[in-house]
């Protein structure tokens, strides 16, 4: 892995943000990011599943026959939802009753079954790793910078409307507008600075 490789991996979870950028994870995003203590919460649930299947299915990929490579790494994401779900509802249960319903979802989660089936199943355990800690952050940055901004509206405007569905359709439209707008400046610039140094050498 170059240092090029390293740099696209690691940044990743910015550049192609699973919930800004790559749109993924649609339900839980909306769903729990009423306030930021369920975001955070679910984020850290999703973000560990994510960074254990990347580097179990990693570290497993020649042994998985391709003809059953899906069903397999459904089958290891399932099991690391079990877990995380086993000890919040032992450990955290008032933590549970709020999202614990999500919790079991993120086995069909796009986001995992996604870097699974074009990172994790294709690169050795160190990439997939950092790849899933890129994107893990990624997406627990998205939902909580959601979760608190649903929140704060929500106080501001009171609840019924910013900490419904459609609230949190329109609150993430918006900060998706200015996610993309502000990247899209940042790379610009980025790119007119190459050119200015391209030229002066």
């Amino acid at each position: 892995m170059n240092k090029s490789e390293f740099k696209k991996t690691a940044l990743g979870g910015l550049t192609n943000n699973p919930v800004f950028v790559l749109v993924l994870g649609m339900c839980p995003t909306i769903a729990k990011s009423d306030n930021i203590i369920n975001a955070v919460s679910l984020g850290l649930c999703t973000a560990f599943v994510l960074i254990c299947s990347n580097v179990i299915i990693s570290a497993l990929r020649k042994f998985i026959p391709d003809k059953v490579h899906l069903p397999a790494y459904i089958v290891i994401i399932a099991s690391l939802v079990t877990f995380v779900q086993m000890v919040v509802s032992s450990f955290l249960p008032t933590l549970n009753d709020s999202i614990g319903a999500f919790i079991s979802l993120i086995t069909v989660n796009c986001i995992i079954l996604g870097r699974a089936e074009a990172f994790a199943g294709k690169n050795k355990v160190l990439p997939s790793l950092i790849d899933g800690v890129s994107m893990g952050l990624g997406f627990i940055a998205a939902i909580t910078l959601l979760g608190a901004t649903r929140e704060l509206l929500t106080v501001m405007f009171g609840s019924g409307f910013f900490d419904k569905t459609m609230g949190g359709f329109i609150v993430l439209g918006l900060v998706m507008a200015v996610f993309n707008a502000v990247f899209s400046l940042i790379k610009t610039s980025a790119a007119k600075r190459a050119a200015l140094i391209e030229r002066g050498a």
